[in-house]
């Protein structure tokens, strides 16, 4: 991943908590358009939190989060409106409602935010299905399919307004293996395919080494980054002794 031209995202001093709790304190780093970039470390390290602050759920207690140069904090109204168009969100869970289609699930930004036709606006919810491997199923309800296939849906759902970002929380938390391969190589070839920006907040090594351009890595206790590189090169390189255990699945 070459790093010569851009930013998409730019993170500047952010330091953010809860209350008096201190989770992260003054971190910075760049993502790069086209990257798979995961933001990885142990439980309770701040790895949503960041995300939060990243998609403007959250504010930081100080510093800024730019996307595409613009301050997504601080901005309001139609500039903010403008950010977030430009990037999707899968959380967790997936957070689909139960009581709409797939299809009706993965149109719902497309009937909030544009003027499209029903038909139109069925027509494209229907092709990020197709891309997410979920064609012909528009007509299920999420009860009805895996927990896989849930995730691919709210994949297709985040991406239905063509943003350039995309930001997946945990995407293979819960999934078997084999499904969450499956899901590692549908990431990957929407990457390559369709040029979007992956930030992806995840703890699963087999993950990490399967989709990351580059990782960062977050450490409870310092509460700052503590390495940051290709997934390989942590793993062999780093002088971190957490980071290395980490990384070879080593116990204390």
């Amino acid at each position: 991943m070459s790093n010569e031209s851009e930013p998409v995202i730019r993170v500047e001093g952010l330091s953010a908590g809860y209350g008096e709790e201190v989770i992260l304190d003054d971190i910075s780093f760049d993502v790069y358009p086209g990257e798979v970039f995961v933001i990885a470390g142990g439980s309770g390290c701040g790895k949503t939190t960041l995300l939060k602050n990243m998609i403007g759920l959250l504010e930081p207690d100080a510093g800024c989060v730019l996307i595409d140069g613009d301050d997504i904090v601080a901005a309001s109204g139609r500039s903010r409106h403008r950010i977030l168009r430009k990037i999707g969100v899968m959380f967790q869970t997936g957070a689909l409602f139960g009581s709409m289609t797939l299809l009706e699930n993965v149109r719902l930004e497309l009937d909030e935010f544009t003027d499209l036709p029903r038909d139109a606006a069925n027509l494209i919810a229907s092709m990020k299905l197709d891309l997410v491997g979920l064609g012909g199923y528009g007509d299920y309800m999420p009860a009805e399919l895996s927990g896989g296939m849930q995730k691919r849906a709210a994949i297709a759902r985040a991406m239905v307004l063509d943003p350039q970002i995309l930001f997946l929380d945990e995407p293979s938390a819960g999934l078997d293996p084999v499904t969450s391969a499956g899901l590692d190589g549908l990431i990957r070839r929407l990457a390559k395919s369709l040029k979007i920006t992956f930030v992806i907040v995840t703890h699963e090594l087999a993950s990490i080494y399967a989709v990351a351009d580059r990782v960062i890595m977050l450490e409870k206790e310092a509460r700052k980054i503590v390495a940051a590189g290709p997934p390989e090169q942590l793993r062999d390189s780093t002088d971190n002794a957490w980071v290395r255990r980490f990384f070879h699945r080593q116990a204390e």
